[in-house]
């Protein structure tokens, strides 16, 4: 899985995969708690879609751009657009649902 940060994210988006990126910080709880979920999933879908992290305490731009008001935030995006979100810590199959819809 891999890290990106704001100058990385348009090239990230760039791919015909789809791309799930889970905005976090270290200190947030939820978020760290859904962060070996996010892992596990991007295992489950290597080379069939883009799974990311995005430390939102590094990196202020594109959750600024995406209005991210609450952590863990979990987007899908298709084509380079934001197609999907999930806020907060949800089970693992709501997210892979998500991401599966895109495939």
């Amino acid at each position: 899985m891999k890290s990106v940060n704001d100058s990385e994210f348009s090239a990230l988006l760039a791919t015909d995969k789809p791309v799930m990126v889970d905005f976090w910080a270290p200190w947030c709880q939820p978020c760290r708690m859904l962060g070996p979920v996010v892992e596990e999933i991007a295992g489950e879908y290597d080379g069939r879609a883009v799974v990311a992290k995005c430390n939102v305490d590094e990196n202020m731009d594109v959750p600024s751009q995406l209005g991210i008001r609450s952590i863990p935030a979990v987007y899908f995006f298709k084509n380079g657009q934001a197609v999907d979100l999930s806020v907060g810590l949800v089970p693992k199959e709501v997210l892979t649902e998500k991401l599966v819809k895109l495939l």
